[in-house]
């Protein structure tokens, strides 16, 4: 039964849960079979819905499985009986945190879920650039022959800036593709960084030396626009910057002008401070190449963190401690916010 663009999913007697993700269970129909287990009565709301249509489908909601819809202080104020946060992926920025922790809503994430899927995506971005695979395709395409020169990864140096699961797999695959790996994250101890095969090096360091510099980071009030104008001038001219995490850890206009200017070899990106992209200075330049926050957008990724998502949900409406939280309860009763490294 469609209530607007609110599906009505299952009735019960059991927990009402809204998932407002597009992705949730569209892979695998385990997700779905975890939260029916228990007798949970599920609601699908639209993600394109602004936040008073999306108050309607959520207002009576004890858990929300949420995607990449911004969830606001005020939505989340407008649904009293909420108890659970499920984010269907890792990145809770656009999750008011402040607001759910001052109700006492447990926020969830599914870490790690994405870390092939996205590691993956930026190699094929560091290769992408290095060698001109989208311009002789495109060149191909056209029925044109031609030069396309680029330059091997092997032996050149990948700096990565946070080292948390995404970051990880990204320097394993990195070192088996014979580069050198530097890592820069103070939330990791330099013998984790040493038994990954990678040198541990400060913020600068890592931009001087790197013939990439790959991005791993959440985002937060401390690594929004890390990479800044000053950032993008230490860089090798002949170096290339690949973003997979966050659009605002970059300050795009600069990254822009120094691409545009020679100061920069080219760029890969998933992400962009706006998105869709529609009036970014990035679009369109000859080396840049990006793509649409892609990044766990495979089909094995899309699964895992479906049915993390589902498990934490369950068991946060039981009481029980979910896999992955990012506020939990202290000692005193209080509700406190995880502070993570990379991702």
């Amino acid at each position: 039964m469609a209530i607007g663009l609110v599906q009505k999913e299952e009735e019960s007697l059991g927990h009402k849960v809204a998932v407002v993700s597009r992705s949730f269970g569209s892979t695998s129909n385990e997700p779905w079979e975890i939260l029916h287990e228990q007798n949970c009565s599920v609601v699908r709301v639209d993600e394109s819905l602004d936040d008073t249509a999306l108050v309607d489908g959520i207002r009576d909601a004890e858990a929300i499985i949420i995607g990449g819809h911004p969830l606001t202080g005020s939505v989340i104020r407008s649904c009293p009986r909420l108890r659970v946060i499920s984010m269907n992926g890792v990145g809770v920025d656009h999750i008011d945190i402040e607001a759910a922790t001052a109700q006492s809503v447990v926020v969830t994430n599914c870490p790690g879920t994405n870390a092939n899927g996205v590691a993956e995506l930026t190699i094929a971005l560091m290769l992408a650039v290095a060698r001109p695979i989208v311009s002789g395709n495109r060149a191909l395409q056209s029925g044109q022959w031609g030069h396309f020169p680029g330059i091997e990864i092997a032996g050149k140096t990948l700096g990565v800036i946070g080292m948390g699961a995404i970051g990880s797999t990204v320097t394993r695959l990195a070192s088996c593709l014979s580069m050198n790996v530097l890592v820069c994250d103070p939330h990791v101890v330099p013998s984790a960084i040493e038994a990954a095969g990678a040198v541990q090096a400060g913020f600068e360091e890592l931009l001087t030396s790197a013939d990439f510099v790959s991005l791993h980071v959440p985002l937060s009030g401390t690594t929004a626009g890390i990479i800044s104008a000053e950032a993008l001038a230490l860089m090798k001219p002949t170096a290339f910057l690949i973003n997979t995490a966050r659009g605002e850890l970059v300050d795009e206009a600069a990254l822009a002008n120094a691409l545009h200017a020679g100061r920069l070899a080219g760029a890969g990106l998933d992400v962009f401070t706006e998105e869709p992209p529609r009036h970014s200075d990035l679009i369109g330049l000859s080396n840049v190449v990006g793509t649409p926050h892609m990044g766990s957008h495979s089909i094995e990724s899309t699964t895992r963190a479906s049915v993390m998502a589902a498990h934490n949900t369950v068991l946060a409406l039981k009481g029980e401690p979910p896999l992955s939280t990012v506020t939990w309860t202290d000692s005193n009763g209080s509700q406190r916010a995880r502070t993570t490294g990379g991702v």
